[in-house]
């Protein structure tokens, strides 16, 4: 029976369908998995261990070591995804009801997914369309995994006055912790990063589910059209924005559209920042499902998109990857 094969074929199936299917049992056979000692510490109480280990997994394979041209390109998309993300989500907490919401999206959700991108989907999308230059960017673009990044724009928030509930240091710290851990392992030790890179994919299934079990069905059906609209923000404003920001730098500007995504493992973010403050607390079921609607449409949407660009490009006489490539100095 292939299962990892079958999930492997759905657009962050890893992620969504554990989530998903956890859900579906939280809502109708909720006490089904609640039943104390191990079953119920993995697959209901488990999430905030699991997803603390993936950030150390994840941390491990930050290389502080880039330098050149694919240190600016990778700092550039950091960059440019983190301010298009934070300006939206800004926009959002300034423009939102007394619900919390703003055009039915959770502001934690719109940070969560538009500052962070699916590593795997721009490493298919610069294998295909960029040199390496483009590609060994992605080890430095590893640091928007996770919440580290959305804390920064809400911590810049808080002093702005449009969020309450400012972090502390210590829980703000406490949630940082095991992404330092695992870069300092990591840059220690490359067998240790490879060793902990294996973790880091075997993980998402399980804090998914985890995270599912908090997770009412009707939340689902509530937040699936908001985050199909924010996957659509995602992948036209962020997107949109690195290809030309990569245009104006004079690199390739298909490199920049790949990173106009989602990851699965932002999922984890609105509940890693509503440990860190109390205050965010109330939207993070919601926030969830949006951002894990989010992953599936940029997933399917941004290779379409990419294509769409490099068509347009081809048209203009600019060859993609060719009329781009550059030697790393």
């Amino acid at each position: 029976m292939k299962i990892k094969a079958t999930l492997e074929k759905i657009p962050g199936g890893m992620m969504v369908v554990p989530l998903l299917f956890a859900a579906l049992l939280n809502t109708f056979v909720p006490e089904w998995l609640r039943i104390g000692n191990f079953t119920q510490a993995l697959f209901v109480d488990g999430a905030s261990t699991l997803i603390a280990l993936f950030l150390l997994c994840t941390g491990a394979q930050i290389n502080l070591r880039n330098v050149g041209v694919s240190l600016g390109k990778g700092a550039t998309l950091l960059a440019t995804k983190w301010v298009v993300g934070a300006i939206v989500g800004l926009l959002a907490y300034m423009f939102a009801g007394d619900n919390g919401l703003w055009m039915g999206l959770a502001p934690i959700a719109i940070i969560a997914a538009m500052t962070n991108s699916n590593g795997g989907l721009y490493v298919a999308m610069v294998g295909q369309y960029g040199d390496k230059t483009d590609r060994a960017a992605y080890s430095l673009l590893a640091l928007n995994d996770g919440p580290f990044f959305t804390m920064v724009a809400l911590a810049i928030f808080g002093t702005m006055g449009f969020v309450d509930g400012m972090f502390s240091v210590v829980s703000f710290v406490s949630v940082l912790l095991p992404i330092v851990v695992g870069m300092v392992l990591g840059n220690l030790d490359g067998d240790m990063r490879e060793f902990l890179n294996k973790g880091s994919s075997m993980l998402i299934p399980f804090f998914a589910f985890a995270l599912g079990m908090g997770i009412d069905f009707a939340s689902i059906i509530e937040g699936g059209l908001g985050g199909i609209v924010l996957g659509l923000l995602t992948v036209f404003v962020t997107g949109t924005a690195g290809y030309f920001v990569f245009k104006m730098m004079k690199w390739n500007p298909i490199a920049g559209a790949a990173e106009g995504s989602t990851a699965g493992n932002a999922v984890a973010t609105p509940a890693a920042i509503a440990a860190a403050s109390s205050a965010f607390a109330a939207n993070v079921e919601l926030a969830t499902v949006q951002v894990a609607a989010s992953t599936v449409t940029t997933a399917i949407l941004l290779p379409i998109y990419v294509a769409f660009l490099v068509k347009r490009l081809e048209k203009k006489g600019v060859n993609i990857p060719e009329d781009y490539v550059i030697e790393e100095s």
